[in-house]
């Protein structure tokens, strides 16, 4: 089996879908199990978690680099769409929400974000619902704020302005129906 060329360098962020944005902090050798292992060992910041993850197996966990801009665009117009509130019971939902935000593609966890924003006027949510919510919101934030050179909170204010812009009008009609 020829090596290739490693995917990601040294200071390269990437999506680990289950732990959403990190940053690769040393390519490593280590011997496991009598292997030469290949690994990469990203860091996430806001777990305070290093991770190490054999080069081989990058694929198959489906870690990729940053979105591109077109797939970020798509992502930030789905956050303008129309909440689809689905009528089947919350745990079936919450599963889904959940399977989404995990599967670390941005448009997915845009829709979660999307679905599960609530604007001041309307009535609050359950805990559950706030809990998908901030981590879908969260994990959007840090992929934007990555691409976009800037901090967390001010890629969530974005989000969240973009969803106060769009929500209301489809509130206000549903109220009127």
């Amino acid at each position: 089996m020829a090596a290739s060329a490693p995917a990601f360098e040294v200071g390269d962020y990437v999506v680990y879908p289950k732990h959403g944005v990190g940053r690769v902090i040393e390519l490593q050798n280590e011997e496991i199990a009598g292997m030469q292992l290949e690994l990469y060992v990203l860091r996430f910041e806001k777990e305070r978690m290093t991770l190490r993850v054999p080069t081989n197996k990058v694929e198959s966990i489906g870690m990729r680099k940053l979105s591109s801009d077109k797939t970020l665009k798509e992502a930030m117009e789905t956050l303008k769409g129309k909440p689809k509130v689905k009528r089947t019971m919350w745990s079936r939902r919450a599963q889904e929400y959940e399977a989404k935000i995990n599967s670390g593609e941005i448009v997915l966890i845009a829709e979660v974000t999307r679905d599960l924003f609530r604007p001041e006027d309307q009535p609050e949510q359950s805990y559950s619902e706030r809990q998908i919510f901030e981590a879908a919101s969260s994990r959007l934030a840090r992929e934007l704020a990555a691409m976009e050179k800037t901090d967390e909170p001010t890629a969530l204010a974005k989000i969240l302005d973009v969803l106060k812009e769009h929500a209301p009008q489809y509130y206000d009609t549903a109220e009127d129906a």
